[in-house]
């Protein structure tokens, strides 16, 4: 694979941060540029065309720097995403599941929508084929999305709004396996009509 350190398939990290080895914390203003200036990369020439040192000019970060603290780039492209992931999906935490999961569905179909969710696509077909993209994609992107996704889960089965006898991992694929997999196939809508049905039509099943 191109533009890799040979970092192992799985890392021990905390998911949605980069690994990072010892020396000095990193720079929260240099995280910023390297992350904005990736996500810009990205939506212009695609996740295949980015690299490294494109990302050191056009951050002013130098690579040396970036390999400090992502092994690669598309460690680098995974915590791009998940930083606007984050930012069009919080954890809004509103007092009611069913509000909550309708937000973060919102949000995820308007970043799946956008520019930045073609080339998120990209990434998700280069893990077919690549499993040091697919250990970036799991590990830190998919499964801090899914820390959140559980938290709101936990809370509405504390306060008796879902069934408490449903796996919380198969509730989250029903609510969000359907925006991805309209991303991939193209053969509906994303938009928040869309997001508001699949919502509504799977708390028909997990509503307690």
């Amino acid at each position: 694979m191109n533009d890799s350190l040979g970092t192992p398939q799985h890392g021990g990290a905390v998911p949605g941060h980069a690994r990072r080895g010892p020396g000095r914390p990193r720079s929260e203003q240099a995280r910023r540029a390297v992350l904005k200036a990736s996500m810009e990369l990205l939506q212009q020439g695609g996740l295949r065309a980015m690299t490294t040192d494109q990302i050191a000019s056009r951050s002013g970060v130098s690579k040396a720097t970036i390999y400090k603290w992502w092994p690669n780039k598309y460690a680098v492209a995974a915590e791009a995403f998940l930083t606007q992931m984050f930012a069009e999906s919080p954890d809004s935490d509103t007092g009611s599941a069913y509000e909550d999961f309708r937000i973060a569905v919102r949000g995820m179909v308007r970043f799946y929508a956008s520019p930045s969710g073609r080339v998120f696509a990209q990434l998700v077909a280069e893990s077919q084929s690549d499993p040091v993209v697919a250990a970036e994609l799991r590990d830190h992107l998919i499964g801090s999305r899914r820390a959140l996704v559980r938290a709101i889960w936990a809370r509405g089965v504390d306060r008796g709004e879902l069934r408490a006898d449903v796996d919380p991992e198969v509730a989250i694929d029903l609510l969000f396996g359907p925006a991805i997999y309209r991303l991939i196939a193209g053969h509906a809508p994303l938009d928040e009509a869309a997001a508001d049905e699949i919502v509504r039509t799977a708390m028909r099943g997990l509503a307690g």
